[in-house]
């Protein structure tokens, strides 16, 4: 379970990154957000009390300087960003994947990589040094037609997180990586039926129980789905 500290979180905006920002600034952490376009956050920078962070997920000079530079003890860091390419495999854009890569895959090792990196020059808390979660998709579960390069992504970040808890666990830092199994409910967005998409604010309480979890249980993975949906 990781102290309060910092609490950092990439690819900010509207959804779920806002829902996880008030969330978690609630409970005492002081909150870093890092998004290409920072003007579309100063409400939830002057809400949340945030540090505002503007850079590239995929710049790594970027990411290392913003994690390096975050004030005292950075307690969590949640990487949000993926891209998504849809059509045939036989005619999609090559560099419109490699690109999506590096949102979804690249820029979430650039972050995870920083982040442990300061955490492991942390003292423990409760025996934990850090907290760091990948928002990942059902698509790294199991790869849909006419979407390789989203599944060649999130399967990749999920790779990333496995092998990042197998050798963080036993150092103190907790890894795992989240299954976001349908759409997150959003201002303007059509929700067919009751609870038809997922609530942010559900979301980010789950990911606040996998902050708070002791580590003698840490979880690897979480999966997040409405009730309705289909498995």
């Amino acid at each position: 379970m990781s102290g309060p500290g910092a609490a950092l979180i990439v690819g900010a905006g509207a959804g779920l990154s806002a829902a996880l920002a008030r969330l978690l600034a609630g409970e005492g952490h002081a909150i870093h957000l890092v998004a290409r376009n920072t003007g579309k956050l100063a409400g939830l920078a002057t809400e949340t009390g945030a540090t505002l962070h503007a850079a590239d997920a995929q710049d790594a000079a970027a990411m290392a300087g913003i994690v390096a530079a975050i004030p005292g003890r950075l307690a969590v860091a949640v990487y949000n960003p993926s891209a998504r390419v849809r059509g045939p495999i036989t005619e999609v854009d090559p560099e419109a994947v490699r690109q999506a890569m590096d949102v979804t895959a690249f820029g979430a090792f650039l972050m995870g990589q920083a982040a442990a990196r300061r955490m492991l020059a942390q003292e423990p808390v409760s025996g934990c040094r850090g907290t760091i979660l990948f928002t990942g998709a059902s698509a790294g579960v199991k790869g849909f037609a006419r979407s390789a390069g989203f599944a060649m992504g999130k399967f990749a970040q999920r790779g990333l997180a496995q092998s990042m808890a197998r050798e963080l666990h036993p150092q103190g830092i907790h890894v795992a990586w989240i299954n976001i199994d349908g759409r997150i409910r959003a201002p303007g967005r059509d929700e067919p039926g009751p609870d038809a998409n997922l609530d942010p604010d559900a979301i980010a309480r789950s990911y606040l129980s996998l902050i708070r979890q002791d580590r003698s249980a840490w979880s690897e993975e979480l999966s997040l789905r409405p009730w309705v949906e289909r498995f």
